[in-house]
């Protein structure tokens, strides 16, 4: 019988913003939840511990390759766990997953747990010719991640082709592994809204990577707004200090010629219950993205790419289209089909709430996710 989780990531947003429900759903059921994260303020330990969640902190570098520096994070995070004694060990992401699984297993966690939410920039086909250094990252990061999978009891993936993938590349034995899906929204917070028509207003809703397809939407919109001037965009999101991120010149520069709107890092609701058609051009190896389900459960068709991930949120030609990665004129394609048959807004944006309905309830979602953790023997 379970009695307590701890949950690994590296930055405590990715405790409130992805984890919310299931802390809340795992401790009402008597079992205690150990949130462990980096960057604990005061604030954020007191959102933690609302959502009935134990703060516990940590040191683990996001994006560092440091090798004496992840030992000896690795072993702090040994005597944490040491110290918690949790019953089952659940990390998500790159870091966490590796050099939890490596800790929890030198500090004797009986059950341990890897969620795969997409394969990440590593993976990432970038449609130009694979750099020695990406090789070589590429290939450090799968010895890695095969140890981690090793060592866990269980692997959890949100959409089948990072399953086929790993499995594939005799990362991960399948007997270890389940196919969860989307991590879903909750659909109250997020409530079907009827969309705006008059004027369509496309939205985009991510890090400004070029991995997210943001080149692809500017371009797109620019295309678009010559033939059809009334139709409004708008970019929600920040620049990144990630090399993918795009020049800050770029969007200033989209936003003077009249194009459209980057209000930046804001809040994502208002601004979807103002749009009419949600665009997310990415080929970045995601796991199933949450701004899409976000955008499906308040009632908006989406246009996206055939990629891993992203592809698992539309129903082509049902609640939205699916386009062809790094094309700007396929994407463009898709958006005068809806100024032009503004009729398809409203329906297949009642199609995307039923799929949110059907596919990315986090209730349901983490009943499921629940029920595995305590099917670990």
């Amino acid at each position: 019988m379970i009695k307590k989780i701890a949950l690994l990531a590296v930055k405590v947003r990715d405790h409130i913003g992805f984890r919310s429900a299931l802390i809340q759903s795992i401790s009402k059921r008597g079992i205690k939840v150990y949130a462990l994260a980096t960057d604990y303020n005061e604030e954020s330990r007191a959102e933690i511990i609302r959502l009935g969640a134990y703060p516990i902190d940590i040191s683990m570098s996001r994006t560092g390759m440091n090798p004496l520096v992840d030992i000896y994070d690795t072993l702090s995070l040994v005597r944490v766990l040491k110290s918690i004694e949790p019953d089952v060990l659940l990390s998500s992401f790159i870091k966490p997953i590796i050099f939890g699984m490596a800790a929890s297993w030198l500090a004797n966690v009986p059950h341990r747990v890897a969620m795969i939410e997409g394969l990440g920039y590593v993976y990432t086909e970038d449609g130009n010719r694979l750099t020695v250094k990406k090789f070589f990252l590429r290939v450090i990061v799968s010895f890695l991640y095969k140890v981690a999978l090793h060592l866990a009891h269980r692997v959890i993936f949100l959409n089948p082709d990072d399953l086929k993938n790993f499995t594939e590349w005799k990362i991960v034995d399948s007997k270890k592994t389940f196919m969860l899906g989307g991590i879903g929204v909750d659909l109250e917070q997020w409530p079907y809204m009827p969309p705006t028509i008059n004027p369509i207003r496309f939205l985009f809703v991510a890090r400004l990577l070029r991995e997210k397809g943001i080149e692809q939407f500017l371009d797109a919109a620019r295309c678009v707004k010559i033939r059809y001037p009334a139709a409004e965009f708008v970019v929600l999101g920040d620049l990144d200090s990630n090399p993918g991120s795009i020049r800050v010149t770029q969007m200033h520069e989209w936003v003077k010629s009249g194009i459209g709107e980057w209000p930046g890092y804001v809040a994502v609701p208002l601004w979807l219950a103002k749009s009419s058609v949600f665009v997310l051009p990415s080929y970045y190896r995601e796991g199933v993205p949450r701004s899409s389900q976000e955008a499906l459960a308040m009632g908006r068709p989406v246009i996206t790419t055939d990629t891993p991930g992203c592809r698992d949120t539309v129903d082509d030609g049902v609640n939205g289209f699916v386009v062809p990665v790094r094309d700007k004129q396929s994407l463009s394609d898709a958006m005068i089909r809806f100024i032009e048959n503004p009729e398809l807004i409203v329906l297949m944006g009642i199609e995307s709430r039923r799929l949110a309905e059907k596919k990315f309830n986090v209730h349901k979602v983490n009943e499921r996710l629940i029920s595995v953790l305590e099917s670990l023997k």
